[in-house]
């Protein structure tokens, strides 16, 4: 759960920052085949629905069950603020993945409190699947905006301590480089000072992702087209 060598020339990478799929978003969309689908939101927001309700499990979806890293962001009214975000780094069936992180994101993240079934209609779903892993040469080896990263780093005591940003972060808070990488030392516990000997020990992995975002209403217009 979610939870580099030094001296090698920085590479440029080409990308697309959003690709249109039906209608919804798909943010850092890879080139070539694409694997993100809408149908996954909704297949989140269906499991949400039985275990609010204590209904049997939605039957087996129609889109892929190919094995890769995910996660999984519950975002609630028109301010969108976070209500969830948890996944894996480790390649899990699509099916069994996202049964499993729709729900451990929208009632386990030790951030937030549980939802509750009087705010399913006020949420909105991400799923991301997360490609393309590579390591960086250094803590500065990644493109705001297109990579998301992965760090670790031995804390104070020297244990091994982890942490992630998905791609979107650093530019919806409008961070840099170095600021991105101080909050994630932070998210991540550590507790010292952050200085620039600090950040060279970091061993850093970019990784982009296919997003696809749907909200309540979406859910629900999807719904009514399958079921009248």
């Amino acid at each position: 759960m979610a939870s580099g060598c030094s001296g090698s020339k920085k590479q440029k990478f080409n990308h697309t920052s959003s690709l249109p799929h039906n209608g919804f978003k798909l943010a850092n969309g890879i080139p070539g085949r694409m694997i993100a689908h809408p149908q996954m939101c909704f297949f989140c927001f269906d499991v949400l629905y039985c275990q609010l309700h204590n209904l049997d499990p939605p039957k087996t979806p129609d889109f892929c069950d190919e094995p890769f890293p995910l996660f999984v962001t519950w975002q609630i009214g028109k301010d969108l603020k976070l209500r969830g975000c948890i996944g894996t780094f480790n390649s899990i069936n699509l099916h069994s993945g996202l049964r499993e992180y729709a729900v451990t994101s929208a009632f386990k993240d030790p951030r937030f409190s549980p939802i509750s079934a009087d705010e399913f209609s006020r949420l909105h779903v991400s799923v991301s699947i997360l490609r393309h892993f590579e390591d960086g040469s250094d803590y500065t080896d990644w493109e705001v905006g297109v990579h998301g990263i992965r760090i670790e780093f031995p804390n104070e005591k020297g244990h091994k301590r982890t942490a992630t940003y998905l791609p979107e972060v650093a530019s919806e808070q409008g961070w840099d480089h170095i600021q991105t990488i101080d909050s994630l030392l932070r998210k991540g516990g550590f507790k010292g000072m952050v200085t620039p000997e600090v950040r060279q020990n970091i061993k850093l992995t970019r990784y982009q992702s296919e997003k696809v975002t749907a909200s309540y209403q979406d859910y629900m217009h999807s719904w009514r087209s399958e079921h009248c």
